[in-house]
């Protein structure tokens, strides 16, 4: 019983001593046997609202260390381990989230932090478009592959397959310009099916265009161009018409007018007009005609430039002479006949 008790007290001033032995330790350690812990995360591009994982980690494999992690001077909480690292869950949710990031590690006194960690908010790459072109020389083809995406943070990786097989190694891009892959084929039967793939900081967000087959004559079987012209021509077409439509009514609407402004006819052709033009008046030998009022027959019409033409008769006057062998009968129109006074006679002679 008493050898028990004394090997007890022997352990316990064991344990004392190497706990003070630790704590000199500390105190007098180098910088190498107790490094700074290391914080980490296996991506820092992140986008918002996502969960990511940070880790806390220390080169010493053998103690028990307790790990603290803290955003700015915000305390997020501890852990204890040995060996493995440490596993702290986040979610970023707005700018705040983003960091600085810091990880203590502590042994007893000892105390040692992390450098900071910081996520960047990313935007996912879209679907990139490839485009083909081909030049012949002989019996082979020089092709060049076109890639890009036109959203997503930078820097942006492309990659280049040829039936689901990659032909090129990641293209890095730091600008918004796309990736280009020059390749040299002969000139054989079989279709070649070409696709990019475009990749950022987001590596499970990797995005594929969509595949573009080219045949031997160097021109690439493009079904979708087919479906995306088919609807322009149809809204030409229906341009056209429309146009067309137009001014076939307009048209039609200033003919109307024009017939609709055409001078009345009032009896009299175009012969009569003409010899009634030819009507003297012999002023000796008869009385003077009173004044008589211009008839009704003048009426004013527009031709399809909208300019204005006034069209004038002229006033027939007839006379009482004696009958001749050689009479000229001339038609009337009482429409057009001038008014005259009552009392007095009209007598003239008509000039053929």
């Amino acid at each position: 019983m008493q050898g028990h008790l004394n090997k007890l007290f022997l352990w316990a001033m064991f344990s004392s001593a190497t706990v003070e032995k630790a704590v000199l330790d500390c105190e007098t350690t180098k910088a190498d046997e107790f490094p700074s812990p290391r914080v980490y995360s296996k991506t820092n591009m992140v986008m918002r609202g996502q969960n990511v994982s940070l880790f806390c980690s220390h080169k010493n494999k053998s103690l028990q260390i307790t790990y603290s992690l803290f955003r700015h001077e915000k305390f997020l909480g501890t852990q204890n381990g040995t060996g493995e690292p440490m596993i702290f869950n986040l979610n970023i949710s707005e700018a705040g989230d983003l960091g600085p990031y810091k990880c203590k590690a502590q042994v007893l006194n000892c105390v040692k932090y992390s450098h900071d960690f910081n996520f960047i908010i990313a935007d996912p790459v879209t679907a990139p478009e490839l485009t083909i072109t081909v030049t012949p020389t002989g019996t082979e083809r020089h092709v060049t592959l076109s890639c890009l995406s036109v959203r997503g943070s930078l820097p942006i990786n492309y990659t280049f397959f040829e039936k689901n097989v990659p032909i090129s190694s990641a293209i890095s891009k730091n600008e918004r310009e796309p990736a280009e892959l020059n390749l040299t084929r002969k000139n054989t039967e079989e279709k070649e099916e070409y696709r990019c793939e475009a990749r950022n900081g987001l590596p499970d967000l990797a995005q594929y265009s969509r595949p573009v087959t080219m045949d031997s004559t160097g021109e690439d079987g493009c079904p979708l161009c087919l479906q995306l012209l088919l609807p322009g021509l149809l809204l030409g077409l229906m341009v056209i018409a429309l146009i067309l439509a137009f001014w076939i009514l307009s048209k039609y609407k200033a003919r109307k007018a024009v017939r609709r402004n055409a001078p009345k006819d009032c009896g009299a052709t175009r012969m009569e007009v003409r010899i009634y033009a030819n009507i003297s008046i012999n002023k000796t030998d008869e009385e003077p005609v009173p004044d008589v009022e211009p008839g009704p027959c003048v009426s004013i019409a527009q031709d399809e430039a909208g300019d204005s033409q006034e069209i004038h008769y002229a006033t027939p006057v007839f006379l009482e002479v004696a009958p001749t062998e050689q009479g000229f009968f001339f038609p009337t129109n009482d429409t057009c006949k001038p008014t005259v006074g009552s009392k007095a006679k009209v007598q003239s002679k008509i000039h053929v």
